[in-house]
């Protein structure tokens, strides 16, 4: 499995962003898919999950509420919408495929090449 991010860039406190990542292969549509982030000094940290089907998500806890999960199974693709955002989310966000979870968090298997998001206050 392949996987492209993009929709990364520079945005004020409070703005919002799409990210999206591609996902290629061909048996890219099993998969579960998730972000991930890693801040400037910080461990990666997990940001969101969901189904093979979409019907279930997961968040982290410090984003619950203003990111939203979602992917379209036609075009293989997993979108990260990033609202309210503040400096604290500032970070190289990835996209990640894995067929597990462990306590409804996904167990990545293939990383995508990360997107930089950084939000100036």
């Amino acid at each position: 499995v392949q996987l492209q991010a993009s929709g990364g860039g520079l945005v004020q406190a409070g703005g919002s962003l799409r990210l999206s990542c591609a996902a290629s292969g061909r048996t890219s549509s099993w998969y579960q898919l998730g972000w991930f982030r890693q801040a400037p000094g910080k461990e990666r940290e997990f940001v969101a999950d969901i189904s093979r089907g979409g019907d279930s998500t997961y968040y982290a806890d410090s984003v619950k509420g203003r990111f939203t999960i979602s992917r379209d199974n036609a075009k293989n693709t997993v979108y990260l919408q990033l609202n309210s955002l503040n400096a604290e989310d500032t970070a190289v966000y990835y996209c990640a495929a894995g067929r597990g979870f462990y306590n409804e968090r996904l167990i990545p298997e293939y990383w995508g090449q990360g997107t930089l998001v950084t939000v100036s206050s």
